[in-house]
């Protein structure tokens, strides 16, 4: 049999681009039956591609995953910055969760095999859901390698992520998944009954217009983001009274948010964002959160705007309600510390007409 040409193998090749994700309200309570609400930042985003092969190929990434040195202080100094962890492994996993997941479902698969890489330029350790929108990328690709979009629902679809990640030992809830199946802004509710009856949450899309200018802080080189949740989960599992009334705060946050930015009561929202960061550092500590990260607050806060963490460290999302002036000086203020700051800009949602009909109603 004749081999497929470079260029019939270019045009069988699926891409798919999903970006970094900001908390901006009620996280991290989506791990504790909370609400949250979610937007996906166009400023980062990660890609897989997948194209068909004799083989089935993991492709890894010429500089995520590198195996190949100058010489030991190389690799050592390459190991203390990256990790010993690239996206081979995250590729590996969301596909047999996939293939599970079928299985499990009476999805029937073809039996083509195909080649799977990736590239992401979302920072590392910044809270911005780096490794999650790799296995996103991926998962939507098989979805469409295999044409079973229209069965597995969009809903699922953040579960099935997770579990890849969980396979892995990543420590994550799920509303960073959410955000990133869904794009655009999503307000989150993560009731326990509505859990355990259907597995996921109720995800409700909001018109992005609704939010107001944001700007972006992250440090080049930040502290580890999978670190944060260990004794507070701990703690609420055993019914600690404060770490659980702290936890219902910051989920109510998210509510309110949502009727915030519905009524555009910025500073209103500018309030809940500052409360949200309060009780995160009340429940974790200062030697959970990390001097740094709570520097990149701080700094923000120096100047009057309002600031939180888009996820568990590493970036800070950051809303001035007095304007582009604010802005300024928190631009120079950033620059004096050392710190990357940019405009956030929001993505729409990306679900297709095939997502959109696995949804209810």
């Amino acid at each position: 049999m004749d081999e497929e040409s470079p260029s019939s193998r270019k045009s069988n090749e699926i891409e798919h681009k999903v970006y970094a994700r900001v908390g901006l309200l009620g996280n991290p309570s989506d791990v504790y039956y909370g609400r949250t609400i979610s937007f996906s930042l166009a400023n980062f985003w990660a890609t897989a591609k997948l194209q068909p092969s004799h083989h089935l190929i993991i492709t890894p990434h010429p500089t995520h995953d590198l195996v190949q040195f100058s010489g030991l202080d190389h690799l050592v100094n390459r190991l203390q910055s990256e990790g010993y962890y690239g996206g081979v492994r995250l590729l590996m996993s969301i596909c047999k969760v996939f293939y599970n997941y079928c299985n499990e479902n009476n999805i029937e698969l073809s039996k083509e095999n195909f080649t799977l890489s990736y590239d992401t330029n979302i920072p590392r350790q910044t809270g911005l859901s780096g490794s999650s929108a790799i296995v996103c990328a991926a998962l939507n690709c098989l979805l469409d390698f295999y044409k079973v979009r229209h069965l597995v629902k969009v809903e699922i679809r953040p579960d099935l992520i997770l579990s890849a990640e969980k396979e892995l030992g990543i420590i994550a809830g799920l509303q960073d998944r959410v955000a990133q199946v869904f794009g655009g802004l999503v307000y989150m509710d993560f009731n326990k009954d509505h859990m355990e009856k259907f597995g996921h949450g109720v995800y409700t899309p909001m018109d992005t217009s609704l939010l107001p200018p944001l700007q972006l802080i992250y440090a080049e080189n930040p502290s580890d983001s999978g670190k944060v949740h260990s004794t507070v989960r701990k703690r609420w599992l055993d019914g600690d009274e404060f770490i659980v009334s702290s936890m219902a705060e910051v989920a109510d946050l998210a509510l309110q948010g949502q009727t915030a930015m519905l009524e555009k009561d910025y500073s209103k929202l500018a309030d809940l964002m500052n409360r949200n960061f309060d009780l995160r550092r009340s429940m974790f500590g200062d030697d959970a959160l990390g001097s740094l990260n709570i520097e990149m607050v701080e700094v923000a806060r120096r100047v009057g705007a309002a600031s939180k963490f888009t996820g568990s460290g590493g970036a800070v999302v950051v809303f001035c309600p007095d304007g582009p002036p604010q802005v300024k000086l928190l631009e120079d203020a950033c620059k004096e510390a050392g710190f990357v700051i940019q405009p956030v800009k929001v993505v729409p949602s990306y679900l297709n007409e095939d997502d959109l009909k696995t949804l209810p109603g």
